[in-house]
C-alpha cells in the first residue's frame, strides 16, 4: 500500500532542485528525502561513515537506505520540469502583444534566464510568473504522482 502524500510538499521539493541534490519519495511511507552527490559517492565507495561528522552520518545512513531499497522513487528532475519551456509558455500567454514579443525576444540567446527575470521585474509581472510557474510545477507533480500510482492530497494549498 502506498501512502497519501501532500501535493504541496512534492511541489516544494521539486522547486529546490540543484545539480548536486536529488529528491526522492518513499512510496510506502510518503517521506520525501533529498540526498546529495557527496553522500551518494560515500555510499558507493564503501567508505566508513564513522570518518564523517555526526550530522553527515545521518545523511549517509539515509542514502544507504535509499540506495538499497526499491521503495524510493526519484521526483521529477530539472530535466522533467523544462524551465525554459515554462518560460516560453508564460511569454506566449501574455495578452499584451508588446509584452509578449519583448519577453520572447529576451529568452533567446545567451543569458536568457537572467534577461527574462530582469524583464519580468521591469514589467511588474513577477507575481504572474511565479503563479504560472507554480501551476506548471503542480501539473508536472500531478502527472508524476498519477503515473506512479501515488495518491495525493491538495487540501493544504
Amino acid at each position: 500500500m502506498t501512502a497519501i502524500v501532500s501535493l504541496r510538499a512534492v511541489v516544494q521539493e521539486m522547486d529546490v532542485h540543484s545539480d548536486q541534490h536529488h529528491a526522492y519519495l518513499n512510496k510506502r511511507t510518503g517521506e520525501l528525502v533529498t540526498i546529495g552527490d557527496e553522500e551518494i559517492n560515500i555510499v558507493e565507495s564503501g567508505e566508513n561513515i564513522e570518518d564523517y561528522p555526526e550530522w553527515q552520518r545521518e545523511a549517509i545512513r539515509k542514502t544507504q537506505e535509499l540506495v538499497n531499497s526499491d521503495e524510493y522513487l526519484p521526483l521529477p528532475s530539472k530535466f522533467d520540469i523544462h524551465e525554459y519551456a515554462n518560460m516560453e509558455r508564460f511569454c506566449r500567454s501574455r495578452d499584451d502583444r508588446d509584452v509578449r514579443e519583448r519577453l520572447l525576444y529576451y529568452i533567446h540567446g545567451t543569458g536568457a534566464f537572467r534577461l527574462f527575470k530582469d524583464a519580468i521585474r521591469e514589467l511588474g509581472i513577477v507575481d504572474d510568473w511565479y503563479l504560472f510557474r507554480q501551476s506548471a510545477l503542480e501539473e508536472i507533480a500531478i502527472d508524476w504522482l498519477d503515473a506512479n500510482g501515488i495518491q495525493y492530497t491538495s487540501d493544504d494549498w
